[in-house]
């Protein structure tokens, strides 16, 4: 009975290792929204020192993204550029125009 408590006391730190091994590892740090504005607005400051760094700094990192267009104000721009096209011209440079993600 000695021996088997004996073995069972010699073997059980080997079988509790591999719980602690499979602990997950911590999950790499991504940069949040504030990070990437900080990193952006940093690069765009440039040489500026001092006091003009430190308002264009503020200004930058309180600004608002900009808003995307509407799609009236899509269309309204489209159509400004759309100039003199006529029938079929003219209304496949409309959908390609008002279906572009980014601002025409």
């Amino acid at each position: 009975m000695k021996k088997a408590l004996a073995a069972l006391l010699l073997v059980s730190p080997l079988l509790a290792s591999p719980v602690f091994a499979q602990t997950a590892a911590p999950a790499p740090k991504t940069a949040n929204s504030q990070q990437s504005k900080m990193g952006a607005c940093n690069a765009q400051a440039g040489s500026k020192k001092g006091d003009e760094r430190k308002a264009f700094m503020k200004e930058c990192l309180s600004s608002k993204p900009a808003a995307k267009p509407t799609q009236q104000e899509k269309m309204k721009t489209c159509n400004a550029q759309a100039g003199s096209k006529k029938g079929d011209e003219r209304k496949a440079f409309m959908k390609e125009c008002l279906s572009n993600k980014a601002a025409p």
